[in-house]
């Protein structure tokens, strides 16, 4: 009795603080939300609640789970919270709630939230929906609420009810080609729970970088995870490196150190997935172990500090001391990673060398094999099987199709849907990811206006919203296979964590309401005014966010009787669209205008009474 107390003591402290604030500062009516994800169902009624330093809190029956206690907690603390607390519910009350019967509609990561005349009720099947409901009650207060302390928060009566659509909502950086430390990937990790993202994949090995620590092989480490520094100069310019240059770029994390940021992201109920390459992308690890190449191979491999194309380093398919290597190194990464998957890469391994490489002639005519594609798919079912008997599974970029895949093996599909929608229809689990949707290293906006990022490819706001992970996909049983979808954060032109954020922001809000909101709550005129308001929620936090595009778009609508009109759209709130039809006299746009096959409609952007980027020209065709 003496523990049940101190747990629900414990729970109700921290629940409580929620609400209750210091006697100063400043009062706000709030008229609108802006949520996002946006919830599945959102019901505004007239009237209102409002929060102030007598609003009591209840606490029901959680408390139980410490990381979650420690996790909201914290937050409060930053926003100046007292708590104050009661022993059953009351008028001018928050309450927060395990629900006692399972609600299957809600499942396992769903929650309600009713804003009542007389309080707040917050109520969920699961700790981990309860935790998502906390994330959209912290967006239905001020959006400077991390900066600026308020007394009273006037909020507008409601009802959700809430669930996700896709099970894994994933977020991926690379700390490869750019080492990032703790507290950056802890920041990124906030920025996943605050919208709901579940999945953390860590690419923590590549041609650039050895990212994490492994005592049996430790010239991964003094070796692999170092190279000259060239972050002054732009990528793909880089100085060829000294003789006897230091080694100053870089880094990995220790295995205490990645305990704790497993630890953390647990907190926030976010499973992390790490990668570790096979066979390809390893100039890291053949510097350090030259003997793990092919037969014959005489390159001097080195940590690269620059583009690497094409990537012929790879890790010898004909050597039985590769295959101890990798299991070796799966003996080390497993323990340290409690979710079910293992990343093993498998993209962009360019097989020159083993078509040279008397090793692994031998190996493929040993198992009767027909091509190289299928060496490289014994490989990988191999350490397949082996984390499979450590009770784990693999993911593979798509390029593991080539050779033939498991059954069990998940599909990340990145060149496109169509790896994604032909492991489908096979019958393997799919994660989408196509670069054209989800690669946000790719340009936001006009390359002209924007800081160096991977050129030739633009992956705007409003392209990441218009996303369909189950597009091409037409049975309900092969879309039952896409577990999902992410976006992807390679880091050749990111080397600051305020660049990543740059690019991360605000297009991983896009992908979090693409993977959670049902198709019939999402409409972009809506997204667009709402992100607008989580930019200045996340400035306030201290994120770095990008500015957008500004570049127009333009639909052609066809009326009944036969009449064409230019119907422009925007991305960033509070832009005015200026247009003429080859007059040159701009005009505001304000509706579809009338236009004739042939004309080109020319556009200006402005906001905030500026001209942004340039005129752009759309032909009437």
């Amino acid at each position: 009795m003496i523990k049940m107390r101190r747990y629900l003591y414990r729970a109700c402290l921290v629940a409580v603080a929620a609400f209750l604030f210091a006697s100063c500062g400043k009062k706000v009516v709030i008229d609108s939300y802006a949520i996002i994800p946006q919830p599945v169902k959102m019901e505004l009624e007239k009237g209102s609640f409002t929060l102030s330093s007598s609003t009591r809190c209840y606490a029901g029956n959680i408390g139980q789970n410490d990381p979650s206690v420690k996790y909201i907690s914290g937050r409060l603390r930053q926003w100046h919270f007292n708590p104050v607390l009661v022993g059953t519910p009351e008028a001018n009350c928050l309450q927060l709630l395990i629900n006692e019967n399972y609600d299957a509609e809600l499942g396992d990561e769903g929650y309600t939230i009713d804003v009542l005349k007389d309080g707040i009720v917050v109520a969920a099947n699961t700790e981990r929906g309860l935790f998502y409901g906390f994330q959209t009650l912290v967006q239905m207060l001020p959006e400077d609420i991390a900066e600026n302390r308020y007394s009273k928060i006037q909020l507008p009566l409601c009802h959700i009810k809430d669930y996700p659509q896709y099970s894994w909502r994933g977020s991926h950086l690379d700390v490869s080609r750019h080492f990032f430390g703790v507290s950056q990937v802890k920041k990124h990790l906030d920025l996943m729970a605050h919208y709901k993202m579940n999945k953390f994949h860590w690419h923590l090995t590549d041609d650039h970088g050895w990212r994490v620590e492994i005592a049996k092989y430790p010239l991964l480490n003094d070796i692999g995870s170092w190279r000259v520094d060239r972050d002054d100069q732009p990528w793909g310019e880089a100085d060829p490196a000294g003789e006897d240059e230091p080694r100053s770029n870089g880094g990995y994390y220790t295995k205490a150190e990645i305990e704790e940021i497993v630890n953390y992201a647990a907190e926030r109920f976010i499973d992390i997935v790490p990668e570790i390459e096979i066979p390809g992308h390893c100039c890291a690890v053949l510097e350090a172990y030259p003997e793990l190449a092919c037969e014959g191979d005489d390159t001097t491999y080195t940590v690269q500090f620059g583009p690497y194309w094409p990537p012929r380093a790879i890790l010898c398919g004909g050597s039985d001391s590769v295959m101890t290597f990798l299991k070796d190194i799966m003996d080390e990464i497993i323990p340290l990673f409690p979710y079910s998957y293992i990343h093993i890469g498998g993209d962009e391994a360019v097989k020159e060398n083993w078509q040279r490489c008397p090793r692994c002639k031998k190996r493929m005519k040993e198992l009767g094999l027909k091509d190289f594609e299928q060496l490289q798919s014994w490989m990988i079912v191999e350490i397949e099987k082996y984390v499979k008997g450590q009770g784990k599974n693999i993911i593979g970029w798509d390029e593991i199709l080539d050779g033939g895949v498991s059954a069990d093996a998940t599909v990340m599909s990145w060149q496109g849907m169509r790896g994604g929608i032909t492991a489908a229809r096979r019958g393997n689990d799919v994660i989408m990811t196509p670069m054209e949707y989800c690669y946000f290293n790719f340009y936001q906006a006009n390359a002209d206006f924007q800081p160096p990022a991977m050129p030739n490819s633009l992956v705007t706001l409003h392209k990441v919203y218009s996303f369909d992970p189950v597009a091409g996909l037409h049975s309900a049983e092969q879309r039952r296979h896409v577990l999902g979808a992410q976006c992807n954060l390679w880091t050749e032109y990111i080397n600051t964590p305020e660049m990543a954020e740059y690019m991360l922001l605000p297009r991983l809000c896009a992908m979090s309401e693409v993977l959670w909101s049902p198709q019939a709550v999402r409409q972009w005129e809506s997204f667009r005014s709402r992100v607008a308001r989580h930019c200045v929620r996340l400035v306030a936090s201290d994120y770095r966010v990008g500015t957008g595009s500004f570049q127009p778009w333009m639909t052609l609508l066809k009326s009944d009787d036969g009449r064409l009109y230019a119907k422009l759209e925007w991305e960033v709130e509070g832009t005015h669209i200026y247009y003429h039809t080859g007059d040159g006299h701009f005009r505001r746009y304000t509706e579809p205008v009338e236009v004739k096959k042939g004309t080109t409609v020319t556009t200006l952007s402005f906001y905030n009474g500026v001209l942004k980027e340039k005129a752009y020209d759309f032909e009437v065709k």
